[in-house]
């Protein structure tokens, strides 16, 4: 109901000026003396003329309110609020330089195409690290393309979020970089650091994903290189993070340098009178029967004299590469066991000879 009585009003108003200015058109005339009768009266002839343009003048500001009071109507009888012209110079104004290019559905599609990002990369990732452990041959190689593909795969979708979606004004986004450039730079250095330091570890690649490297105290394969840190499994199976920033400053010893083969090193200490061509001769038949061993690098035994607990032993060195990192220690451990267990079995040591 009260929207039809706004209806009413709005045509009634125009109306109601055309009666009111119709009323008063004698008093707002006023006529020349020269156009008047002797009696006083008015000249009917050029009264009548001035009273029509008047008449079309106030007929002209009627049909304009009059359309507009149509509008007005229409805008209501629809459920919808009238139309209020907002000039552009004081909306560009009153809106600040940065929000002006966002919107709920930029926003929206953004976090749409950042969702499916992060899917693809993980699918991607997923597989080749499916693919890396069923072929043993190239898994260091497919290992080594997970941290490649993933920072790389961020780097298109984040491009893709602003050039695509958001389009921001070249000014905007200069003056947006250079503040938060400013503010990011004092308030999180250490994470720059690391960040800059995965960088480079991906460019100039002192070690893949899949390596065994010794850095520090630690000892283990690479499992993962991030923008902040590099995780590596240990013998023990601890997983330890090692910022990037500090693998930046310190000398990382890499066993494989991106080969699946490594080199072992056994040592077992003997006495000083050993014949030390038997068992040379041993050790070279047990490294060379292991199911683990790598043949087509060379199998070495050295012999050096050391003291122990004020006791001079001497240590036999024996060095081999096995044919997968993985199988290290298994390998180690098979060699140092079958070795004094032959020696043992010929008599060439005795149990007496390390009391």
């Amino acid at each position: 109901m009260g929207s039809f009585i706004i209806i009413g009003m709005l045509f009634i108003s125009p109306f109601q000026l055309i009666q009111d200015q119709t009323d008063s058109l004698q008093m707002r005339v006023p006529l020349p003396a020269y156009m008047t009768s002797p009696s006083g009266d008015a000249v009917t002839d050029v009264q009548q003329t001035a009273v029509q343009n008047e008449t079309d003048s106030v007929a002209s500001q009627v049909r304009i309110q009059t359309n507009t009071a149509i509008l007005q109507a229409d805008s209501i009888l629809s459920g919808q609020k009238p139309l209020i012209e907002v000039p552009a110079e004081e909306e560009e104004e009153s809106t600040p330089e940065a929000l002006r290019n966002i919107s709920l559905g930029k926003i929206f599609w953004s976090f749409i195409i950042f969702a499916l990002g992060y899917l693809v990369i993980r699918f991607i990732t997923h597989v080749l690290e499916i693919f890396s452990e069923r072929s043993t041959s190239y898994r260091i190689t497919l290992k080594g393309l997970v941290p490649v593909i993933r920072i790389l795969g961020w780097i298109i979708f984040i491009f893709v979020i602003i050039t695509g979606v958001i389009r921001p004004e070249i000014q905007a986004v200069l003056a947006l970089t250079a503040s938060v450039g400013v503010a990011v730079g004092f308030a999180s250095q250490d994470i720059l650091k690391n960040i800059f330091g995965g960088i480079v570890i991906l460019l100039d690649t002192p070690f893949k994903v899949g390596d065994k490297i010794e850095i520090g105290s630690f000892y283990g394969e690479v499992v993962e290189i991030g923008l902040r840190s590099t995780r590596i499994v240990t013998p023990d199976d601890s997983l330890v993070s090692i910022p990037n920033g500090e693998l930046m400053n310190q000398s990382v010893s890499n066993s494989n340098a991106g080969e699946l083969n490594c080199q072992v090193v056994a040592e077992i200490y003997l006495p000083l009178d050993i014949d030390t061509v038997s068992v040379r001769k041993i050790a070279i038949e047990v490294a060379q029967t292991s199911k683990y061993v790598y043949l087509n690098k060379p199998i070495t035994i050295l012999f050096f004299n050391e003291i122990k607990e004020r006791r001079s032993y001497l240590k036999m060195r024996v060095k081999a590469y096995v044919m997968d990192i993985r199988y290290e220690f298994t390998f180690k451990s098979e060699l140092t066991e079958i070795v004094i267990r032959e020696l043992l079995r010929q008599n060439i040591i005795s149990r007496d000879d390390f009391k």
